[in-house]
């Protein structure tokens, strides 16, 4: 229910259920959804100085595409968790995407969230970024407030993928941010926004990335006698009643706060208003389905093929404490040529910006500061 590892997510929500009870670019289907056309000249034509999002926006097909049939299944977006800071609903191919705002001047940042998180997990950031910055922080489609499609209506392996979301994050900035931005991202949301930047590398100023997820249970990291094990396990997950039991079982109060308090290194942290932040969303319907898809999903591109690709510059962060993406095996993505800085932040866990506000918000305002000039 929070932004995991691959590596280790069913088995650490394993654990935390046993404890408590101890004690290139993708094109997207052609049905339901239709591409939208998206070509640098129009991006750059919408681009604006001072974008800003708005209550609702539609965007086009491509032609003879058409737009997902039905009535919106959110008519009013939920207020934010932080003060002063505006939200909207974005239409994106049919679906209502859900997103908050903050700013009035200044360079765009776009905040994107880890597996299982939503835009409130940035409510830390939101507002001191906006004092120099216009601030967007985003549900990904099938987290958070975002509508949630079942992945078995189209005839894909994975409907929700990176290709799907760096599209998404992409077209955002072109439709409601209307400008160019920074990409402020934390574990797969990092995936998410070194993917966007390569399929358009006009819209990405610039990447923060905040203890990036390894991806090890990619079907490329996993060790030749765990495949047949982790491909079977993945099975009995998405296609079998277990997997629903599975997430019914780590969808409570109890369980959420055991996995945050592993990922956490300051476990005072993990307060009432952050179980119920990661939880709440997860509650609604279909999100059994989008976290049972993606923690089988295996395939995909991994950081170090991304970063040879990025053509902005790119600010690695790590918290030393993270049980689940080891700053001793991120520490090899300083090597690349993208990676202008690799910060360690000591005594930090895997959720930095929620943790350790006081370290992180000024690293992204000096990151976007230099690299706005």
């Amino acid at each position: 229910m929070v932004s995991t590892s691959p590596t280790s997510l069913p088995f650490s929500l394993l654990n935390a259920h046993q404890n408590k009870t101890s004690t290139n670019k993708t094109t997207l289907p052609s049905s339901p959804l239709q591409p939208i056309s998206l070509k640098s000249s129009t991006l750059t034509h919408r681009f604006s100085p001072h974008g800003h999002g708005h209550r609702s926006v539609s965007c086009s097909a491509a032609p003879g595409g058409e737009q997902r049939p039905g009535s919106p299944m959110v008519v009013e977006s939920p207020p934010s968790k932080t003060p002063g800071v505006r939200t909207g609903i974005w239409n994106w191919r049919g679906y209502n995407i859900y997103y908050q705002y903050a700013g009035t001047d200044g360079p765009a940042l776009v905040l994107v969230h880890g597996f299982g998180a939503n835009s409130n997990h940035w409510r830390k950031n939101i507002s001191y970024l906006a004092k120099s910055s216009r601030v967007y922080s985003i549900d990904l489609i099938g987290y958070g407030y975002s509508e949630k499609p079942n992945p078995r209506e189209f005839k894909l392996n994975s409907f929700y993928t990176f290709e799907t979301w760096a599209e998404q994050l992409n077209e955002f900035c072109a439709e409601v941010v209307k400008d160019k931005a920074f990409f402020i991202c934390n574990s797969i949301g990092g995936v998410v926004g070194l993917q966007a930047a390569i399929m358009e590398p006009q819209v990405c100023k610039g990447i923060l990335l905040l203890n990036i997820s390894l991806r090890m249970l990619h079907i490329k990291k996993q060790p030749w006698y765990g495949k047949p094990f982790i491909k079977s396990f993945q099975s009995l997950l998405r296609n079998t009643g277990v997997g629903k039991l599975f997430f019914k079982a780590v969808a409570t109060p109890e369980s959420v706060r055991s996995i945050l308090c592993q990922c956490y290194h300051d476990t005072s942290a993990v307060t009432d208003e952050l179980v119920e932040i990661i939880l709440k969303p997860g509650l609604d319907p279909g999100a059994a389905d989008v976290f049972l898809e993606f923690i089988c999903y295996s395939d995909g591109p991994l950081p170090e093929e991304l970063l040879p690709k990025v053509k902005c510059p790119v600010l690695v962060a790590w918290g030393d404490k993270d049980p689940w993406e080891p700053v001793e095996l991120g520490k090899a993505y300083k090597d690349f040529d993208s990676v202008e800085e690799f910060v360690v932040l000591p005594n930090v866990g895997h959720c930095p910006q929620d943790e350790a506000p006081d370290l992180v918000n000024p690293l992204i305002e000096s990151f976007v500061t230099r690299h706005s000039t």
